[in-house]
C-alpha cells in the first residue's frame, strides 16, 4: 500500500509536523509514503512528471521537519472546483476532467490512502477525489489555517493558529513600544478573511490599544464607520494623557463594508466585488484607507495625527511551530494514517481528522459542509462569550457609559474640540448602532 500526502492552500505553523508524523506512521506500518509537491496543481495539470513532482517520505528525510515552519512539499491554491462556476454561484461543483486525472494519476502510483492538509478548498478537493474514486483511494483531510475558522468540535484550535497568534503577539508588543517611543499610533491590519479569531488573539495577547473583528459590526457598516471608531479610540486615550497606541483590524472588516461607491471614492478607482457582492480584499487596504482618513479628521481640527499603517500576515504564515503545535500536529499526522488504515471506519467520502478531549474524533466531510453551497462550514468568534468579554475590558474604546457620564462626555467632546451635544451626535450612533456595545 502507498500513502499519498498533498498540502493545499496558504502555509500555516505545523504543515512539517503533520507531514513528518504521517510518513513516520505509515513507513512503521509498511506503507510506502509518497509526497505530492505544490498541492493539486501537478497532479491536476499538464506538466506532471513524477521523478520531479513526487518525494519518496522516509524516515530519515522527515524525522526532524517537525521544528521547521514552511512545507517541505510547499503548497498550492489549485483546486478541483470549476472555475467557471465559482464567479457564477456560491454553490461549489467538481471539475470532472481535473479529478478524473487526478484519480488516474494517483492510482497508477498504487496510491489507496490519501493525507490532505489544508483549508475549506483542499477539504473539498479532498472530498471529491474521494466521492469520484469508486471506493479505491481512501481519503482524509487535516484542517488547517492560521484564521481558526474551520468548525471544530470542543473549541479545539486549527493547527498553526496558536503559533501565529504567539508571533503576531510578539510584533504587536514591538509595535507598542515603538509607538509610546514615538508617540504615534498604528494601524495594523491582520489575515482573517471570515472570522476575527487571529486579530482578537493578537490583540488580547498583547494588550493593544483596541481591536476591531468582524463579528462586532453590522452588514453595510462604512470606512467612514471604522474611522469613527479609531477616532473615538485616539480622543479616548488623549483624555487619558495618553498619546500613542496600536489599532488591530481583522481584514474581513473589508466584507461588511457595504459602501462600494464611498470605497471606490475613497481609493480613486473602481472596487471589484465577489459572487456575493462583497468587495475584493485584494482591492481594499483597510490599514491605508483608515490611516488616510483618521489623518483627515484630525488635520480638519488643525491637529497632525498621521497613524503608521502596517499589514501583518505572510510573516507569520511559516513561523517555526509553537509547542502546542508541535505536539498537536503529531495527534494529526498520526492520526490521520491510522484513520486510512483502519478498515472498520467506512470512508465513503473521507472524513476530517481531529482530536476532541485528547481523543482521535473522525468526523464525515458531510458534517462540516454547508448543504447549500457544498462549501466547508466556518465557525465565527462569539461576541457573547467571557473570553470576549476579557479582550473587551482591556481595551481603550467609547463605550455607551461615555455618553452617560457628564464629566467624561465633557473631557471627549473638549479633546475633539466639540461641543458635547455635537460630539454625541457624531460618536453615539456608531457605538449604539452596532454590535459593538456590550
Amino acid at each position: 500500500m502507498k500513502l499519498g500526502i498533498i498540502v493545499g492552500g496558504g502555509p500555516a505553523p505545523g504543515i512539517n509536523g503533520v507531514i513528518g508524523a504521517a510518513a513516520i506512521e505509515a513507513t512503521n506500518n509498511n506503507i510506502e509514503a509518497l509526497g505530492f509537491m505544490d498541492g493539486f496543481s501537478h497532479l491536476a495539470g499538464n506538466d506532471f512528471e513524477p521523478d520531479q513532482h513526487v518525494q519518496t517520505l522516509t524516515i530519515a528525510n522527515v524525522g526532524r521537519i517537525h521544528l521547521e515552519g514552511g512545507s517541505i512539499l510547499r503548497t498550492a491554491r489549485t483546486s478541483l472546483l470549476n472555475a467557471d462556476r465559482l464567479d457564477e454561484s456560491m454553490v461549489v461543483e467538481p471539475d470532472i476532467a481535473k479529478v478524473q486525472t487526478v484519480c488516474r494519476r494517483l492510482l497508477d502510483l498504487d496510491v489507496s490512502m490519501l493525507l490532505t492538509i489544508g483549508g475549506d478548498d483542499t477539504a473539498l478537493s479532498a472530498r471529491i477525489v474521494a466521492e469520484h474514486s469508486d471506493g479505491r483511494i481512501r481519503v482524509a483531510h487535516v484542517p488547517k489555517t492560521i484564521d481558526n475558522d474551520l468548525p471544530l468540535q470542543g473549541d479545539m484550535p486549527t493547527f498553526g493558529y496558536t503559533s501565529a497568534r504567539s508571533q503576531g503577539s510578539e510584533l504587536i508588543v514591538n509595535l507598542m513600544e515603538d509607538a509610546r517611543t514615538t508617540n504615534r499610533w498604528y494601524i495594523v491590519q491582520t489575515m482573517g478573511r471570515n472570522a476575527g479569531f487571529l486579530a482578537l488573539g493578537i490583540g488580547k495577547a498583547a494588550g493593544a490599544t483596541v481591536t476591531i473583528i468582524p463579528e462586532e459590526v453590522q452588514d453595510s457598516t462604512t470606512i467612514g464607520d471604522l474611522a469613527t471608531l479609531i477616532e473615538g479610540a485616539i480622543l479616548k486615550r488623549r483624555t487619558m494623557d495618553r498619546r500613542h497606541g496600536v489599532v488591530v483590524l481583522a481584514e474581513g472588516l473589508a466584507y461588511k463594508l457595504g459602501d462600494i461607491d464611498e470605497l471606490s471614492r475613497l481609493l480613486g478607482k473602481p472596487v471589484s466585488v465577489d459572487a456575493a457582492g462583497h468587495p475584493r480584499l485584494s482591492d481594499v487596504s483597510l490599514a491605508e484607507l483608515l490611516k488616510d482618513e483618521v489623518s483627515r479628521r484630525f488635520a480638519d481640527r488643525g491637529e497632525e495625527v498621521k497613524p503608521v499603517a502596517h499589514t501583518l500576515g505572510y510573516e507569520l504564515r511559516c513561523a517555526r511551530p509553537g509547542s502546542f503545535d508541535l505536539s498537536y500536529c503529531r495527534d494529526l499526522g498520526h492520526g490521520g494514517v491510522r484513520l486510512l488504515m483502519n478498515a472498520d471506519h467506512d470512508l465513503p467520502n473521507g472524513v476530517m481528522v481531529t482530536i476532541e478531549q485528547g481523543e482521535l474524533v473522525p468526523v464525515p466531510f458531510d458534517a462540516m459542509v454547508d448543504p447549500n453551497t457544498h462549501r466547508t462550514r466556518i465557525r465565527q468568534v462569539d461576541i457573547e462569550s467571557y473570553s470576549y468579554q476579557v479582550a473587551r475590558a482591556y481595551m481603550i474604546r467609547l463605550e455607551t457609559s461615555d455618553f452617560d457620564t457628564p464629566s467624561k462626555l465633557e473631557a471627549l467632546a473638549r479633546e475633539a474640540h466639540m461641543t458635547p451635544e455635537a460630539f454625541r451626535n457624531k460618536f453615539e450612533p456608531v457605538v449604539t448602532q452596532s454590535a459593538m456595545a456590550v
